[in-house]
């Protein structure tokens, strides 16, 4: 079977935090006495104590700087109040860095956990070795070996020398979550203080001696070429065609970001200026009614259809997003004597490396890559092509240089989200259940840059499986199930965007599923869970879905919402839930106030089972900035005429202010598993469906199209 995307994801999460055990007996006898002690890639201890946690992952305000800190020095038995924390960046040692796919948590759980627990191992052994009494006889605690018979104390820095001339155990065991002192604990990012004194370091902050800057004209169709350009007009600023368009170089970015419309540019704007987004919706909605190709197929959907008491049919249109991150996008290359420097907000800094090193024909060893602080990832840093740029560029003009994107290239040059449409049939038996369902999705779905493989294509169902989230892994307990795609291409730059393909399809099922319940004249909640019957464990395409857990969290938030308990006239209640590539478990219950001219979120109930917590704090922040997120594709959406991006700022694509921020309530349960999921993407996609299904339940009005403002 071909590894699908979000295998590849995920194993380079795991890989990413892999156990790097590079210490030798050998080697450890050339070190000289006071070298710091290196047990693996992530761990660093001095001879004076201090110990340093190398985090793998990049900081775009998900609390990996913390949370994955948190995991070492928790198998480390570390004081937690003193370790240091320092960023990886591509290297020998360090092949995965990319950020993404809500892999963090769930690679550095079973890859950081075994690598700080063997180095501790080896400092207790050296412990042993030193006073002639057995390793069992010996405790850990806030980086220090202790003997309680004899009182006998040693700090991890006074036993490093000693740990270093030893054999790297294998399979040490790890803590039961019963000891942990740090794991399950709340606790504050540590990125917290410097971010609110304004002193942490942002792509935008970073400066090197002797710097320029530099803004680029793109051409406004995706694909297009530059024909020609006269920049006489523009004064202090230097011309230099680059394969993406005309950088603009002045000595500072707003000198450069002025002189745009001084420059006379003639694009070729090549096949693409003809498209137009409503049209491809008009489209899509008619392709979305052919067969396509099935990507799920149990029972006998057609005849369930044909001897039903009811049947019902419903098509639901999600439009183009953009991802908008605060921080717009911007790089600083320094290209010279066959060497590259880069400062960058990347959430992929080994592609950005080896991007880098083919466009300039240098090896990718001679690219050091420098990750800052991201003021908005969502995605939208996973590619490299504005650190490629301004690699190209500075080679171009001899000098370092920072490339800074407007606000409207940030919309106008964006990888979007893209646009679907997704046709629902369902059809009841007497007695009000769910006998047949039907889910077709007609969707673009190939991202820009993602060549399928020829082993992808032979298996099309199964590519096309991995590009429809939330479709084909229906977890509810229905004898028959029909879930197709079909392909409807479009010339739109096409990126990962928060939760990638499950928003839109997730949308569909659970308001369909709402729109079923009244059709039977049943509670929408209950409903659910009496779908959620059957066999605990269900295969979806390479997925297990456990419904148990799914029952729980939506039991939970059926509880901490008071579910049932009437509400005053023009407020209303919906539930939604999801379960996110088969590892994350979301319920959500919103109350809304509606009416038919103006709708406000008051409050979101979210009940979550992502296996064993590190940090709670962290999975509540994730909650509550993925419920804003997701009321962000209620408000405003992309639009394409002409082949040209119609919205240009944030006045044209509005986002949830403090005034639409509702009351978040988060509940954790399943915390007692052996294994952790993510949580960066799974808040997403059943928040939208949630408020439709409220506004429903207020006004007696079925949305079926986004956005509503």
């Amino acid at each position: 079977m071909p590894t699908t995307r979000r295998d590849f994801l995920r194993i380079s999460a795991v890989s990413g935090t892999a156990l790097l055990l590079g210490v030798g007996r050998a080697a450890a006898e050339e070190a000289e006495p006071k070298v710091p002690w290196k047990p693996n890639a992530w761990l660093r201890i001095d001879p004076d104590g201090a110990i340093t946690i190398v985090v793998g992952k990049q900081e775009m305000g998900q609390g990996v700087r913390t949370s994955l800190p948190m995991l070492v020095a928790e198998e480390l038995d570390a004081d937690w109040g003193s370790i240091r924390i320092e960023q990886a960046q591509p290297g020998p040692e360090y092949r995965r860095l990319g950020t993404g796919g809500s892999g963090s948590i769930y690679g550095a759980w079973r890859g950081l956990r075994p690598a700080a627990a063997t180095a501790r191992a080896m400092l207790v052994t050296a412990a042993a070795a030193t006073w002639s009494v057995e390793a069992a006889t010996l405790r850990t605690e806030k980086a220090c070996v202790i003997h309680d018979a004899s009182g006998r104390r040693a700090s991890y820095g006074e036993l490093a020398a000693a740990a270093s001339k030893l054999a790297v155990p294998k399979d040490v065991p790890l803590k039961n979550a019963k000891d942990y002192r740090i794991v399950g604990k709340r606790t504050a990012r540590v990125d917290d203080p410097a971010i609110v004194r304004g002193s942490a370091k942002y792509g935008l902050d970073a400066r090197v001696p002797g710097m320029q800057f530099a803004n680029v004209l793109r051409s406004p169709v995706p694909g297009g070429t530059l024909k020609r350009f006269d920049a006489g007009k523009a004064k202090g600023i230097r011309a230099v065609k680059i394969s993406t368009g005309l950088a603009l170089v002045a000595a500072n970015t707003w000198t450069a970001m002025k002189a745009r419309p001084l420059v006379d540019v003639e694009w070729d704007l090549g096949p693409a200026q003809t498209f137009d987004s409503r049209k491809w919706i008009d489209e899509a909605i008619a392709a979305a009614a052919t067969p396509g190709i099935r990507t799920r197929g149990e029972g006998d959907a057609a005849a369930a259809f044909r001897s039903a008491a009811r049947t019902l049919d419903a098509t639901y249109v999600y439009p183009f997003y953009a991802h908008a991150p605060l921080e717009p996008m911007n790089c600083i290359a320094d290209v010279r004597d066959g060497t590259c420097t880069i400062w960058a907000s990347t959430q992929a800094p080994n592609s950005v490396q080896e991007d880098v090193a083919e466009v300039l024909g240098i090896e990718a060893a001679k690219v050091t890559v420098h990750p800052m602080l991201i003021g908005g990832g969502f995605g939208r840093r996973l590619r490299t092509y504005d650190t490629v740029e301004a690699a190209e560029l500075s080679k171009a003009i001899g000098a370092p240089v920072q490339v800074v994107w407007t606000r409207g290239e940030d919309f106008t040059d964006a990888r979007l989200q893209h646009a679907s449409v997704e046709a629902m049939r369902g059809a009841l038996d007497a007695d009000g259940r769910i006998v047949a369902w039907q889910h077709t999705k007609a969707c673009n779905p190939f991202m820009t840059g993602n060549v399928p493989t020829a082993e992808e294509l032979a298996d099309r169902a199964a590519m096309l499986r991995d590009s429809s989230w939330g479709a084909y892994d229906v977890p509810y307990d229905i004898a028959n199930i029909d879930t197709r795609y079909v392909e409807q291409p479009s010339p739109v730059p096409y990126g990962p965007w928060r939760a990638v393909y499950s928003p839109s399809s997730t949308l569909a099922r659970e308001s369909f599923f709402d729109e079923l319940a009244h059709a039977a004249g049943k509670d929408p909640l209950q409903f659910r869970l009496d779908h959620l019957g059957g066999e605990k464990t269900v295969k979806a395409g390479g997925l297990t879905l456990d419904r148990s857990r799914l029952r729980r969290v939506l039991e939970i938030a059926r509880d901490r919402s008071g579910w049932g308990k009437a509400l005053p006239a023009g407020r209303g209640r919906g539930v939604a839930c999801n379960i996110y590539d088969g590892d994350t478990y979301i319920a959500y219950v919103v109350e809304v106030t509606a009416s038919a001219k103006a709708w406000h979120v008051d409050r979101v109930v979210s009940a979550v089972d992502c296996g064993a917590v590190v940090n709670p704090v962290g999975v509540e922040q994730q909650v509550e900035g993925g419920v804003i997120w997701a009321l962000s594709q209620l408000l405003g959406e992309i639009t394409i005429h002409d082949g040209r991006i119609e919205q240009a700022n944030y006045r044209d694509y509005p986002i949830p202010t403090m005034a639409d921020a509702p009351k978040v309530e988060v509940y954790l349960t399943g915390t007692d598993s052996p294994d952790a999921a993510g949580m960066g993407e799974p808040p997403v996609p059943p928040l939208a469906p949630a408020v439709l299904n409220a506004i429903f339940n207020a006004t007696g009005t079925r949305i079926r199209r986004l956005p509503l403002a």
